[in-house]
């Protein structure tokens, strides 16, 4: 029995009833949740895409799980094509709307994770004051692009003129009642934890409602500035898994361990001719390409244009490299006529495709830090909503940057809006200002000396 103590003592027998420490793996690529946070909390934070109704558990039951998520995939796939088309059919309003409501549902599943972390401390005001401060930046943001866009129509209420010409004050006064609310709820021994949420709730507004800002930007400077980079992305999503499903053997990267070069590379090159395709259909329709405004005159929203030229055909000379490749088959091209705007589309589709799908390693990311498969329930084989949308988020404000950078010329309606909401006498001042200047110019005739 002696010894037995000194062998257990010098650690060369141990109790089957002790347990080893916890040894820590160097292989292993999970985060740890944040400190403190509740034990349940990756039991509530789990969310799963395979949630289906019965009936249609019932119809797969006999597949096995890779084909049935495929076809619960593609079936839902479809689904979401089919809504988008009828979007498309119901106008820009209808757009703005479902805009508005993604963006909403996006953050709505992003907070989530934090209050489920921090939940079990009990911090007081936390989702109140996330939701308070999306209804001030969506106020904002929104409220800057209809003053921008159809501020005239907006001054003619009586009751919306003050809310137009007093918006950022009105704005900014809301945030700061927000900011009081905060500094008052802070808690003594949980500072920390409560700045993190603050700061939380600003990435997300930050990541969400600015970049939904830009999609609304683009629907207002064209339908097409949205339709195309939207199917790019949704073209790129789809092959790229059809490619990877189907032939997909090397790996792309460890945040996606299913994400493969083989569907990678099938989905960028399907996403630039299906981006040529669908970009030489819609420019031959003014409806998609004309810039939305409210029309003064007529007093209706106008989808009328004068074209910008990346809407008008064009020829253009092929470079000397393509043209002896041309030769070299007998044919004697030079020159090519197309629409500008279908070169600017492989410029956008190369992002859609190889760029674009960071966003998603991005989010990748974030759930696995937070260990959840996906952010959301909502479509079954996809996810939440965010699921879907954090390749969109990014594409749309890489549209909007190139649109402005490249693309964008002086619109003489936008600038007309802006003269109308001014008061009469600095209307006469600007008319004044501007017939002296042509004058001078030489471009209209002098009405005192008639030359």
């Amino acid at each position: 029995m002696s010894e037995l103590r000194h062998r257990v003592k010098d650690g060369e027998v141990s109790s089957s009833d002790e347990k080893p420490p916890p040894q820590s793996n160097p292989e292993s690529e999970d985060d740890e949740l944040p400190p403190g946070a509740d034990l349940s909390t990756t039991r509530q934070l789990s969310q799963s895409s395979d949630k289906t109704t019965e009936a249609l558990d019932s119809a797969l039951k006999g597949l096995n799980p890779r084909w049935r998520n495929w076809i619960i995939r593609g079936i839902f796939s479809w689904a979401m094509i089919f809504f988008f088309f009828l979007i498309i059919y119901l106008g820009p309003l209808a757009l703005v709307i479902v805009t508005l409501m993604v963006q909403i549902k996006c953050f709505h599943e992003i907070i989530t994770i934090g209050y489920i972390v921090y939940k079990s401390f009990n911090l007081p005001w936390f989702r109140m004051l996330s939701w308070y401060f999306l209804f001030t930046s969506n106020y904002f943001f929104y409220g800057e692009s209809l003053i921008q866009y159809f501020g005239v129509l907006l001054q003619r209420t009586e009751f919306l003129r003050p809310l137009v010409s007093y918006h950022r004050f009105i704005s900014f006064s809301l945030y700061v009642a927000g900011f009081v609310g905060f500094v008052v709820s802070l808690k003594k021994k949980h500072y920390l934890k409560q700045f993190t949420l603050f700061g939380w709730t600003h990435v997300t507004l930050l990541i969400v409602v600015t970049q939904s800002h830009l999609i609304i930007q683009n629907v207002f400077e064209g339908l097409i500035w949205l339709l195309v980079p939207v199917s790019m992305i949704i073209c790129n999503d789809i092959m790229a898994y059809m490619f990877g499903f189907f032939f997909g053997k090397t790996p792309l990267i460890k945040l996606s361990p299913k994400k493969t070069w083989e569907g990678f590379i099938g989905g960028a090159l399907s996403t630039v001719l299906f981006g040529l395709a669908l970009s030489y259909f819609l420019v031959q329709f003014d409806y998609f390409v004309c810039p939305i405004s409210y029309d003064d005159v007529n007093n209706k929203i106008s989808y009328e244009c004068e074209r910008h030229p990346v809407f008008i055909l064009t020829e253009v000379n092929l470079p000397t490299v393509a043209q002896k490749i041309f030769s070299v088959f007998g044919i004697p091209w030079k020159t090519i006529t197309l629409y500008p705007f279908m070169l600017h589309s492989i410029s956008m589709s190369l992002f859609a495709s190889v760029i674009g799908p960071f966003g998603g390693f991005f989010a990748s990311g974030f759930k696995r830090a937070f260990k959840i498969k996906d952010f959301g329930d909502t479509i079954p084989g996809h996810g939440g909503i965010m699921d879907r949308f954090d390749c969109q988020f990014l594409m749309a404000t890489f549209v909007h940057v190139y649109y402005t950078s490249f693309i964008r010329a002086p619109n003489p309606q936008k600038i007309l809006q802006s003269i109308w909401l001014l008061t009469t006498e600095e209307q006469i001042q600007i008319y004044n200002t501007l017939r002296e200047k042509l004058t001078l110019r030489g471009l209209i005739l002098d009405r005192a000396t008639n030359t």
